[in-house]
């Protein structure tokens, strides 16, 4: 079969499924469980997958919400992962999509389990819990499991259409303060100041902004201030997030920032550490033989690209993934311009018909571009060297 006669049985299967799947994301909208707790959540997608004659690994690669589907005999030429979000945040529920995201992604996969033969792949459904918080996708980088994969794919919910989103790496650390209680009238002379140190260390990094890239961002919280007013605080920790859009610079960052709390202990007469408080996010790796086929496919399908690819989307641990594999993270719009992600517009949106379109063409855009890379031997290799050139 040619991609034409590929893509015309995509699309009927979209459609045969759409009912079922627009049902869990109704159901998973409005039951949201948060990063890390995505037990019932991950117990429904299995159980669909399982409906559809999937052999689910489940819990997988460590990770209790994680699962891996395969359909079939697995023993295709070329592998490929659709990526699977279902975790949603605190408070505001699925204000992310990723209700949304992971029903195109697994309305994506049984579109194409009956073609796996014809396009020579196995098409593995990976459910990736834990984005907003720790990455589950980062663990499974470090675990080898896209090391095997051809492409990773997934869809995210936006208020643009974009096929190819700048992702900043992230890394996130407490830093702790270590200094000694004093009665802060009395004997402050006997104290030594923690909370002046994390102060010190804020001014630093404030001081370190204009000497950097355009790209750095440092965003930090005091976690722990002290106890009363009246006792020179001994323990302080604060919390950063730096991000840059290149992975390697994102380190060098760091350094700057550990610079900034060695230098406010050394003035303070404190001492200081840190530890991670999540997985370090990498920078989206470009890829521009699947970008242009993305492209292709956005305008086979009428969706006009009307946001900015170089404006920052964010963070996320599919960030990772492209450097395992070649690995897209194209954004749909579902939403208004005016209606920003993480907000309770967004979630109030999921359910809507426009969320509800937005899962067809989800899934279309992730069969197409499966049908439409590896129905063609020129566009896998030249995915495949891209991936290793850049």
């Amino acid at each position: 079969m040619n991609y034409d006669q590929i893509k015309e049985i995509i699309i009927s299967e979209i459609e045969r499924n759409r009912g079922e799947l627009t049902a869990l994301n109704d159901d998973l909208a409005d039951h949201p469980e948060i990063s890390g707790e995505e037990y019932e959540t991950s117990k429904k997608i299995v159980k669909l997958l399982q409906g559809h004659d999937y052999s689910v690994e489940y819990p997988f690669a460590g990770l209790a919400t994680a699962f891996k589907g395969v359909y079939g005999n697995d023993k295709h030429r070329h592998k490929i992962a659709i990526l699977t979000e279902y975790d949603a945040l605190p408070e505001i529920g699925h204000a992310c999509g990723h209700c949304l995201s992971g029903s195109i992604s697994i309305l994506a996969g049984l579109a194409t389990k009956d073609l796996q033969d014809e396009l020579d792949a196995d098409i593995h459904i990976i459910g990736t819990p834990i984005e907003e918080t720790d990455g589950a996708k980062c663990t499974m980088v470090k675990q080898g499991v896209f090391d095997g994969y051809d492409m990773a794919i997934m869809v995210h919910l936006y208020n643009s259409n974009i096929v190819a989103p700048t992702l900043q790496g992230l890394a996130s650390y407490m830093y702790q303060f270590h200094g000694k209680a004093a009665h802060a009238s009395a004997a402050p002379w006997d104290g030594v100041n923690a909370f002046n140190a994390a102060q010190l260390m804020f001014h630093a990094v404030d001081m370190l902004r204009q000497h950097c890239k355009p790209d750095a961002q440092f965003h930090g919280i005091i976690r722990n201030g002290g106890e009363a007013p009246n006792i020179v605080p001994e323990e302080v920790t604060a919390e950063f997030y730096v991000r840059a859009l290149d992975k390697h610079y994102l380190q060098e960052l760091v350094q700057k920032v550990d610079d900034c709390a060695k230098g406010a202990a050394i003035a303070t007469q404190t001492t200081w550490d840190k530890y991670p408080t999540a997985e370090v996010y990498d920078n989206l790796k470009k890829n521009p033989t699947g970008i242009s086929a993305l492209e292709e496919i956005y305008g086979e399908l009428g969706i006009p690209i009307n946001g900015d690819p170089n404006k920052i989307f964010g963070s996320s641990d599919a960030g990772n993934v492209s450097f395992a594999c070649p690995a897209f993270h194209p954004c749909l719009q579902v939403v208004d311009a005016d209606t920003p992600i993480h907000t309770r517009g967004f979630a109030d949106a999921m359910k809507r018909e426009r969320a509800h379109q937005g899962l067809v063409t989800g899934a279309k855009i992730i069969g197409l571009q499966i049908a439409k890379i590896f129905s063609d031997e020129e566009k896998i290799s030249k995915l495949k060297a891209d991936f290793e050139r850049n």
